[in-house]
């Protein structure tokens, strides 16, 4: 079905870069695809949608846990280390099924819809049963995840991960094993049964080389390679991490994924926070995209990775929320430029157009999307429209919509949201899923049980 929207401002590419237009006509067609892009159109027509506010493309959520959703509030009380949030964290991955995270998930992708995304990466791992039987569908959980993002109106690439050491060498503790097929042909076994639909594409993840064995870490990366399919790793989140890779391997985490053809083009490199200058080196040269987190990185106290450097060296920057300490990818884009801030007491590190590029444009390429993130004919019709008359963005002149959008605008202020030419937000309700917080609350409570 063929809709036309009529954006009041719209975030429009532009031979010498983006910039923001008025009155902006968006034909949607065949494919969910924008068919047409007019600026300048004049009043809103009759038979077009009107959408007031700010248009800019979808967000990209390119790294999501959804099941950690329900450990805000929880995982913020006291102190602790990442490690005490991990043994939380592990609590409740042992109380879901496929049934409860159908529940859990639809309600977390219902809420990044309200926040202007429309694709998540899913980095999910939570394969198995507790105690790692599997279910009689063996990628019960992965399907759960697929069907929630199509219940939320929203695409997913569900990245499954390889998760087969608790540590270098270590078999994996009692709560991982149902993260773990036992090796990674098994785990290549499993996935190649998975089948991309519509709204979900499928990619692969090596949770990390504390958990995926070294001799083991080509077979992924062969799997992602031979498919041309997204490949995504945490790396060097922690100094504990490379202290124990070092310890292993002599070598760091970042070399000893370069050694087994795990970095490239196709890769994301999640989090990056504790590099050496080889490793910049070897992320840089090989193309390697950088996903940062910034609003779980400082909540954890993982630290402020060199995200700046690697930019100017030439790794694409994405964005995700991770833990879901929040969802606003808003916050995220922002978050990158005023952490840079802090780190070096200067101010100006990423223009306002460059940390929207890393929500959309480069977010949605990472997650194998790369017909979105672009307001233009041939693109996928997946929008967001920020109110530009809040208590956060009234005022400043529209030409400095991009500003707004990253310094200013929260999660609070997206009124629509469009994914395929359809609209799935209105007026800041939700189209498909009735109660949001309702849906939260009942499948968070239920995990608690």
């Amino acid at each position: 079905m063929s809709v036309t929207y009529w954006a009041q401002y719209a975030w429009l590419p532009h031979a010498n870069g983006p910039v923001v237009e008025q009155d902006v006509l968006i034909g949607t067609g065949a494919g969910g695809k924008i068919a047409k892009v007019t600026p300048d159109s004049g009043p809103c027509p009759p038979g077009a949608v009107r959408l007031e506010g700010l248009l800019v493309p979808g967000q990209a959520n390119a790294h999501s846990h959804a099941f950690h959703r329900a450990l805000r509030g929880h995982v913020q009380v006291g102190s602790g280390t990442f490690w005490t949030w991990r043994d939380t964290m592990y609590r409740f991955a042992g109380a879901l099924d496929p049934d409860s995270y159908l529940a859990l998930a639809t309600a977390v992708y219902a809420e990044m819809a309200l926040a202007g995304i429309t694709a998540v990466g899913e980095f999910h791992y939570l394969h198995h049963a507790p105690g790692g039987a599997r279910y009689n569908d063996a990628n019960a959980m992965g399907e759960a995840l697929i069907e929630a993002a199509g219940r939320a109106g929203i695409r997913i690439t569900l990245l499954d991960t390889c998760y087969l050491s608790s540590g270098f060498g270590a078999e994996p503790t009692k709560p991982q094993r149902r993260f773990s097929d036992g090796d990674a042909d098994a785990w290549a076994a499993r996935v190649c049964e998975l089948k991309p639909r519509e709204h979900a594409r499928i990619g692969a993840a090596i949770h990390s080389v504390r958990a995926v064995p070294a001799d083991q870490l080509g077979t992924v990366a062969h799997w992602a390679a031979m498919r041309k399919a997204p490949l995504h790793v945490h790396l060097s989140e922690q100094t504990a991490e490379n202290d124990a890779c070092l310890t292993a391997h002599g070598v760091t985490p970042t070399r000893l994924l370069a050694d087994h053809g795990a970095l490239g083009p196709r890769t994301s490199a999640v989090h990056a926070t504790h590099l050496t200058d080889e490793d910049v080196k070897l992320l840089t040269d090989s193309s390697t995209t950088i996903c940062m987190c910034p609003t779980t990185e400082r909540d954890l106290a993982d630290g402020i990775g060199p995200a700046r450097r690697l930019a100017s060296a030439g790794c694409p920057i994405t964005l995700g929320s991770d833990s879901h300490a929040v969802i606003d990818p808003f916050e995220e884009a922002r978050a990158l430029e005023l952490d840079e801030r802090l780190r070096t007491r200067t101010r100006g590190h990423w223009t306002a157009n460059a940390l929207l590029r890393a929500g959309t444009v480069d977010g949605h390429a990472s997650l194998g999307w790369p017909e979105a993130g672009r307001i233009e004919a041939g693109s996928l019709a997946d929008f967001t429209v920020l109110a530009l008359d809040s208590v956060r963005t009234a005022g400043p002149a529209f030409r400095l919509g991009a500003e707004i959008a990253v310094f200013a605008a929260s999660a609070a202020d997206v009124r629509h949201v469009v994914v395929g030419g359809r609209q799935v937000v209105r007026d800041g309700v939700h189209q498909l899923v009735s109660d949001v917080p309702a849906a939260l609350r009942d499948s968070i409570a239920a995990l608690n049980a």
